[in-house]
């Protein structure tokens, strides 16, 4: 089996490289998943390579996906693709009764790309069955870029617009580490003629009071049906549970990952959320770096070497947290309404 180190490649696909494979897709198409974008990579990785047994393609596959994930910082949404791609492909790759490889492959391949345009059409599937959440006179209250919980807003201020009578207003949570998207977000639903109401995520406990339900999205449900998502869902699922406000997902199955996590530090993934300093000069102005320059500073040796080039952490702009089943109402999926039990069953149809 080759390692990490030593990639397979065959022929046509000395070349490719499939992390950059995947961003360029990410950047070519931004409504694109992480998992749907993985998959896509994988799918054009198996079109350049020559692989000539059932064998060679498994290997080539998982041993890629292995290297892709170990390449990007938070992978859990990633691999929920690349998993679930390789668990199509042990079921696909079987010999048949003529023994034609290329057949298989090429039935592989096409049946990839059908998955693969399911899945893109699932968001709309979801905003169609979530946008009955969204209820006359509502206020929901959500944050983050979902390019779900985006569809189904906007599916619901469409329903409006058309002579339906849910009108209703949004509190969205700005993040000022991602203020770009935050005000990309927020004039999206506007130009829609959702009224929104911008506030800090300090002011989130103050206006539950006002908020009707929670929507946002995930970039991955786990086995037990909590989500990993954007960093500060977990704070507001609390809030909203203290307040007796429904919390809602939107996620598409393809999210659903083989993950068990026990707490917030057991996602598997390193994040620079909580960094520990004893001197603050970058963050100083220019007098109280004067006075800093006069303190004498004490000289720290290293006594390791740290020559291995790794992945850089999450920073706090792109971390994520854990919320807990206990903490979510439901799941609004492509395949309908789902408890947050429900995961499991519904990981065990896939998987076994």
């Amino acid at each position: 089996m080759a390692s990490l180190g030593n990639i397979p490649q065959y022929e046509k696909s000395k070349s490719f490289d499939i992390v950059e494979t995947y961003h360029q897709l990410l950047k070519e198409d931004p409504d694109l998943t992480m998992p749907v974008a993985a998959i896509e990579a994988l799918i054009e990785l198996l079109v350049q390579s020559r692989a000539v047994t059932v064998y060679e393609t498994l290997d080539l596959v998982k041993t890629q996906s292995d290297y892709l994930k170990s390449r990007i910082p938070n992978s859990i949404s990633l691999s929920a693709g690349t998993d679930l791609f390789q668990r199509y492909m042990i079921s696909s790759l079987k010999p048949s009764s003529t023994g034609n490889f290329d057949t298989m492959r090429q039935h592989l391949l096409s049946n990839g790309r059908l998955f693969v345009s399911r899945a893109k059409a699932g968001r709309e599937k979801i905003a169609t069955y979530g946008r009955h959440f969204v209820r006359d006179g509502s206020v929901v209250l959500t944050h983050g870029g979902s390019r779900v919980v985006g569809a189904l807003l906007g599916r619901a201020a469409e329903a409006s617009k058309s002579g339906g009578n849910v009108r209703f207003k949004v509190i969205y949570v700005m993040n000022d580490a991602r203020s770009s998207e935050s005000k990309a977000v927020v004039s999206t639903l506007r130009a829609k003629g959702v009224p929104i109401a911008t506030i800090s995520e300090g002011a989130v406990g103050y206006a539950m009071g006002k908020v009707n339900l929670v929507i946002v999205g995930a970039e991955g449900v786990v086995e037990n049906g909590g989500i990993i998502s954007r960093l500060g869902t977990y704070q507001i699922a609390l809030l909203a549970k203290a307040a007796g406000k429904p919390f809602y997902v939107a996620a598409e199955s393809h999210k659903f990952v083989r993950l068990y996590p026990l707490g917030q530090y057991d996602l598997g993934i390193d994040q620079e959320v909580i960094v520990f300093k004893t001197e603050d000069k970058e963050d100083l102005g220019s007098e109280e770096k004067k006075f800093a320059e006069r303190t004498p500073e004490i000289e720290e040796k290293e006594c390791f070497a740290t020559g291995m080039d790794m992945p850089k952490p999450n920073t706090a702009v792109d971390a994520v947290d854990f919320t807990p089943p206990a903490l979510v109402s439901a799941l609004i999926t492509e395949e309908g309404v789902l408890t947050p039990s429900a995961v499991s069953e519904e990981l065990i149809s896939v998987w076994w």
